[in-house]
């Protein structure tokens, strides 16, 4: 088992940034991919970034390319989204996902990772 807990959410004005961390424990192991969903109120979850932790191998949604960067450190077993440049349209809840099974290209359905945080809220105000 994984357990998953992400932190660092919260009100920022649109431009400001936030960084996300997501500890991860339990069976933890750094072939593992690690991603970040978001899922705003009446709207499915969508992905927004993965990493494969043991080559640094990354994979963005094209909305967030250029102001949003994912990050893993192995040694601590954290994983970081850090997002610059925030817009009204980025607010959501978002989530932190493993998944043991490697592959690339990197997944982007939420259906291919195997455990979940409890999310945290992110609003941004215009």
């Amino acid at each position: 088992q994984v357990q998953l807990v992400e932190s660092g959410g919260g009100l920022v004005q649109s431009g400001g940034s936030l960084r996300l961390s997501c500890a991860a424990s339990g069976r933890t192991f750094s072939s593992y991919v690690m991603g970040w969903f978001r899922q705003a109120p009446g709207k499915e979850r969508e992905f927004v970034a993965a990493t494969r932790r043991i080559s640094g191998i990354t994979a963005y949604t094209d909305s967030v390319k250029g102001r949003f960067t994912i990050s893993s450190d192995n040694a601590k077993n954290m994983v970081y989204l850090q997002m610059n440049s925030l817009e009204p349209k980025d607010t959501a809840v978002y989530y932190c996902a493993a998944r043991p099974r490697s592959r690339l290209p990197l997944p982007k359905d939420p259906s291919e990772y195997d455990y979940w945080g409890q999310g945290t809220q992110v609003t941004v105000s215009s």
